[in-house]
C-alpha cells in the first residue's frame, strides 16, 4: 500500500528522514534505507537541509526508488526559479516519485557557502499553486503540459511552536490547504499538550497532521535546542530523564520510540521520524515501540 492509499484508508503511516550524501558515495544512505524497508513507508529526501550543500532531494530519492522504496521529495524557493522548481516536478513524477513536500528552506547564511544567492523567485504558496496546476495540466506560463503530474502534496505546520498564536497557525495552514497542500508535518514533538489546542481546530478531513519525532543525540542537544529553538518545547522532566539514564543515548532512543507509539495510540495520521544523520539508529528505534 502506497502512502496515499494509506492516508486515505486511515491508517498510521511510517516516515523517516534520509539524508543524502555531501558527495556522491550513496551506500550508507542505501544501505539505512534497505534495513528498514517494509517497517518505513515513505523516505522524506531532504533538499539540502540548513543549507548545506549536499547531493539533492531529487537526485537521493531516485536513488531509493530505484531500490523499490517509496520517497518524498522537498522543494523549496531558496535555490531554484519557477522554471527549474516545475521542472524538477516533472522529472520526479516521470521517475516514479508520486510524493512532494514544500518546504520553508534556511538561509543560506546558515549553510557552508555563505557567499551563495537565494532565489526565491516564488514563495511557498505560488509553488503549492504551481503543483496544483502541474496537475490540472499546465504550467506556471499557462501552457498546456503534454501528460500531467498526480502528487500527494505535502508542506509544514508550526502546531505546538512557542510563541505563535493557534490562530495564526491555522490561518496559515488553511491557506496551504486552498493552495493544494494535502498533509502536514510539524516541528519536532516532545510533550504531546503542546499541540492540543491547535488539534482541537482541526478538521482531520481537510488534512493529515504529521508530527515529527526527533531523536536527540544527547543531553547537550536537548539544553541547547531548549535555549536556541523557538519552535520546539522540550519539557523539564525529559532533560532530567536523559540526565540520570546511565546510558543516554540508549534514554534517547527510548523517548523517541515512546513519542511513536504514543502518536499512533493517539490517532495521529502518521509521523516523521528525523534523526540527523543518525539514520542508522532507525532500526532500533522502531523495534522497541
Amino acid at each position: 500500500m502506497n502512502l496515499k492509499s494509506k492516508f486515505e484508508a486511515g491508517e498510521f503511516a511510517v516516515l523517516a528522514e534520509m539524508e543524502p550524501p555531501k558527495g556522491v558515495d550513496v551506500s550508507t544512505m542505501v544501505t539505512n534505507a534497505m534495513r528498514v524497508k517494509g517497517e518505513v513507508d515513505a523516505f522524506v529526501v531532504p533538499e539540502m537541509s540548513n543549507a548545506v550543500m549536499r547531493m539533492s532531494s531529487l537526485g537521493g530519492a531516485m536513488i531509493l526508488q530505484s531500490k523499490g522504496m517509496e520517497t518524498v521529495i522537498q522543494l523549496n524557493c531558496r535555490d531554484r526559479n519557477r522554471i527549474a522548481l516545475q521542472a524538477d516536478l516533472l522529472s520526479a513524477f516521470g521517475c516514479g516519485i508520486a510524493n512532494v513536500m514544500t518546504v520553508a528552506g534556511e538561509e543560506t547564511s546558515f549553510g557552508d557557502h555563505h557567499q551563495a544567492r537565494s532565489v526565491y523567485d516564488i514563495d511557498l504558496l505560488e509553488l503549492l499553486r504551481a503543483i496544483t496546476g502541474l496537475q490540472q495540466g499546465k504550467d506556471m506560463a499557462g501552457i498546456d503540459l503534454s501528460g500531467s503530474p498526480n502528487f500527494l502534496v505535502g508542506s509544514t505546520v508550526d502546531a505546538g511552536a512557542k510563541g505563535k498564536s493557534t490562530e495564526l497557525v491555522l490561518e496559515e495552514m488553511n491557506k496551504k490547504i486552498e493552495a493544494g497542500a494535502q498533509f502536514f508535518v510539524s516541528p519536532p514533538l516532545f510533550d504531546l499538550s503542546t499541540i492540543q489546542p491547535f488539534l482541537k481546530r482541526v478538521d482531520p478531513k481537510k488534512a493529515k497532521i504529521i508530527p515529527t519525532v526527533l531523536l536527540l543525540k544527547s543531553l547537550g542537544m536537548a539544553r541547547y535546542m531548549v535555549r536556541n529553538v523557538d519552535n520546539v518545547f522540550i519539557p523539564d522532566s525529559l532533560i532530567a530523564r536523559i540526565q540520570k539514564a546511565p546510558d543516554k543515548v540508549r534514554e534517547c532512543t527510548m523517548i523517541a520510540s515512546e513519542m511513536v507509539a504514543t502518536l499512533k495510540k493517539e490517532g495521529f495520521s502518521g509521523v516523521l521520524i528525523s534523526t540527523i544523520g543518525w539514520e542508522n539508529k532507525i532500526p532500533e528505534l522502531l523495534d522497541r515501540i
